[in-house]
């Protein structure tokens, strides 16, 4: 049977990848994003453009959406988020809290208002996308880890939360991940060494699957994208 997969995010080059990969097991695909429009289509999705997932009305009126069209909810891929690099003494107060915004307030926010939804699909899932370098804050890398860091924890404390009640929730850390914005901020990194949006897709395919419904709470490395 089709599930209801929602991908926030799901316009951008990781995002388009777990949304291509959803659709291609024959799952019923939604889309959320910030950008109007997606640069690449995915046949038969519902995408919905322009949403800001910090402006509660806006992302409830979005999940609505989807659950209508889609006859529920029932699993919850959070890729949406942004990056800076900057070090605390050269940088701007701003930006520690545009880190939090976008990694973590956004996640928390439709989380919060699917939650309804999740619990009431059983076996509901909930994928956060943390990040390695959460763990281990390097120079420039402090408002940035920060935030992937509160999803790590939003994770945990979510998964117990949710026990009993047929939701799990995991996040996986991504090293670099091959993209072309980060093949132009790093162009004589060895590529070879990152992690490709598929290798991330599979995995959460995985995290998404009937086998996996006795994992949660569980931050995973995801750093090969052999």
């Amino acid at each position: 049977m089709a599930r209801s997969i929602i991908v926030t995010g799901g316009f951008g080059v990781l995002g388009q990848a777990v949304a291509e990969a959803f659709a291609r097991q024959g799952d019923k695909v939604a889309r959320i994003d910030f950008a109007p429009a997606p640069k690449v289509a995915i046949p038969g999705a519902l995408d919905i453009g322009g949403v800001d997932l910090t402006d509660a009305a806006a992302t409830s009126a979005a999940l609505e959406q989807v659950a209508a069209a889609h006859g529920g909810i029932d699993v919850l891929v959070n890729v949406a988020g942004g990056f800076t690099w900057e070090t605390l003494e050269g940088g701007s107060l701003d930006s520690w809290a545009k880190m939090q915004a976008m990694n973590l307030l956004s996640n928390a926010t439709i989380t919060k208002l699917a939650l309804p939804h999740l619990i009431a699909a059983h076996e509901a899932r909930v994928v956060n996308i943390g990040a390695g370098a959460a763990i281990k804050a390097g120079m420039g890398m402090g408002a940035y880890a920060a935030s992937k860091s509160g999803v790590h924890r939003l994770t945990e404390a979510l998964a117990e939360e949710l026990a009993g009640k047929g939701v799990t929730v995991n996040a996986i850390l991504p090293s670099i991940i091959v993209t072309p914005t980060n093949r132009a901020d790093m162009p004589d990194a060895n590529f070879a060494e990152w992690v490709k949006p598929e290798a991330i897709a599979e995995v959460i395919l995985f995290l998404a699957s009937p086998a996996a419904a006795s994992i949660t709470g569980a931050l995973i490395p995801v750093t090969r994208g052999a």
